[in-house]
Order: C-alpha cells, then structure tokens, then sequence
C-alpha cells in the first residue's frame, strides 16, 4: 500500500515539474474553449475505474509510457503503419499497455460535448492519468492480517 501510494505521489510530483517546464499550458485552457471537455473526460474515466478497477493504473501506466520516449505527444496511441514505427507495438508495450478504449471513448465523448475535435490527444491522455489517479483514491481494498507464520509452516516445508 505505502509503495503504490509513493509511486501515485511520484508520478504526480513529475506531472508537475513538466507543466512548470512547459509554461504555456494552463489548467483553464479549455474553460473558454470547451467548458464541458474536462468534466466530460472526468466522467467517462470514473466510470472506466468504477467498471474495473485496474482501468485507474492502466491510464497512468499509459501516460508515463507515452512521455517516456519523445515527450507526452500521445504518440502512444497510433497505429504502426508503413510509415509509422508504433509505440504502441513496440516490443516492451505490445499486450501490455492498456487503455486505448477508454482514450477512444473519452475523445469520442469530448468531441460530442465540444461540437468538433478541439481538445488534443495527448491532453486527453495527460487529464485521463489524473483524473485515474484520484477517481482511484475513493476505491478502498480490505485486508484480513494476522498472519502467524509460524503456525501455519516451517522452513522444511
């Protein structure tokens, strides 16, 4: 629990220091824009995480692969092509990385509430790794604990 919960911190506190890098990104960048891109892609991820709980991790684990290599472009989610060595498919993330429905749906959805495709991929990929962390955070997980170990074997065993 303490690691998963140091990791989330972790990943939080780099998101961070890249919108510090980047100073022309702005949390209210959509409020003129598309008022409802943000609540929309909150809602399609809260129910992504509430269908399965693992979604929550999956979208994080995505946004740290697609900035991983050139930078949170969403390069992650294209297709290989003859023209297009794919993130998606490379080696280390073929059948690895999940998530690509749910940044399907959620673009689909934005673009209804936005009337046209307005609202970026890979700032769909970057609210979707926040707003899966915290829509995780009011998931609880129940541990029976007391295990006494030496009741219940021994080194031979």
């Amino acid at each position: 629990m303490v690691s998963s919960s140091f990791f989330f911190l972790h990943v939080l506190i780099m998101l961070s220091f890249t919108v510090m890098v980047f100073s022309d990104l702005s949390n209210d960048f959509y409020d003129d824009v598309c008022p409802e891109a943000l609540p929309t892609i909150k809602r399609v991820v809260e129910d992504a995480v509430r269908q399965e709980r693992r979604m929550g991790a999956s979208l994080l684990r995505l946004h740290f692969h697609d900035c991983f290599v050139n930078g949170c472009d969403a390069s992650i989610l294209l297709d290989q092509t003859e023209t297009i060595d794919s993130e998606k498919t490379a080696r280390p993330n073929n059948n690895s990385i999940r998530g690509f429905e749910v940044i399907d749906k959620i673009k689909s959805e934005v673009n209804k509430a936005c009337g046209h495709p307005i609202v970026s991929c890979a700032d769909i990929v970057a609210v979707a790794a926040r707003d899966s962390v915290v829509a995780m955070q009011s998931l609880s997980m129940y541990l029976d604990v007391g295990y006494n170990r030496r009741s219940k074997g021994s080194v031979e065993q």
